[in-house]
């Protein structure tokens, strides 16, 4: 006859599961943040570059004369 699985059993499981999981989520949380502080650094130069670019493309000289 076949052996009933218990609670304990399930239990047992999937908290080994868990921690393995929890683990790895572990290793790889301070190699994510890192990618994305440096992502994040990248996106504001493309942008402030970008920015200037185009206000120096649009931006006109007025002078003001006193007669």
């Amino acid at each position: 006859m076949a052996q009933r699985i218990t609670r304990e059993d399930l239990e047992g499981k999937f908290r080994s599961v868990q921690n393995d999981l929890q683990g790895k989520v572990d290793d790889k949380k301070n190699s994510i943040a890192t990618a994305a502080a440096v992502g994040g650094i990248v996106l504001l130069l493309i942008f402030f570059v970008l920015g200037r670019r185009s206000g120096s493309k649009k931006t006109s000289f007025v002078e003001i004369r006193r007669i």
